[in-house]
């Protein structure tokens, strides 16, 4: 029998590499906007943060400035990123397994509802989710909790009873301040270094990893 009855799955560097993507369009978005470009690593250190509050911090813009930058983004969204996402290695297969475990999951992500579906969908990974919470929910962002609970609470799932996992202290604070066990996985945007100083209840290298603490 399964430890946890849910598990909640951070997307970007989680499930999908998207980093390139993401890193190449924002680059672009500033680009276009006369400003000057964001370092990689910069840019990479906000995956995870609600993309407004992204392009705020790495062009130190005004909140007009940064809804005009959003503007931007999502219009090349589709040129530059979508073509750069992949799948993680282990990724689909654990999924599958999980699924036949009888295991429901989820995703939780700051990543809007339309760029999260049209992933999913390329790579025919959304019907292992059981619902999803996102940008669009409007809900207070990583690493407030309310993104997890709002999930417990659609699920009917207690706090004790899921287990959430991610690749940024973001994610790792977010499940430990909804009352949940949490994964960081070492593969993604933060360090294992910086991934420890938000104390996660487990770490793994890879993906199928997870499958030991289930």
């Amino acid at each position: 029998m399964n430890k946890y009855k849910a598990i909640l799955f951070d997307f970007d560097g989680t499930l999908a590499d998207t980093a390139p993507g993401i890193v190449l369009t924002m680059q672009k978005t500033f680009e276009q906007m006369g400003l000057p470009l964001p370092e990689e690593e910069a840019v990479r250190q906000t995956i995870g943060l609600p993309l407004v509050e992204a392009v705020r911090i790495l062009g130190k813009l005004t909140p007009d400035e940064a809804d005009k930058g959003v503007e931007v983004y999502r219009n090349l969204f589709p040129v530059y990123e979508v073509g750069k996402v992949s799948i993680f290695p282990g990724v689909p297969e654990t999924l599958e397994q999980l699924k036949g475990q009888g295991v429901r999951m989820a995703v939780c992500t700051s990543r809007n509802l339309s760029s999260l579906v049209t992933i999913l969908k390329r790579f025919g990974l959304e019907h292992n989710f059981e619902t999803m919470v996102t940008n669009n929910d409007g809900l207070p962002p990583k690493p407030a909790p309310d993104m997890v609970m709002a999930l417990l609470d659609r699920m009917g799932v207690a706090a004790h009873e899921a287990v959430v996992v991610g690749d940024t202290t973001f994610d790792i604070l977010m499940g430990n301040a909804a009352g949940c066990d949490t994964i960081a996985v070492t593969y993604g945007n933060h360090t294992v270094t910086r991934l420890k100083t938000a104390n996660p209840t487990f770490v793994v290298d890879h993906f199928e990893d997870i499958n030991q603490f289930l």
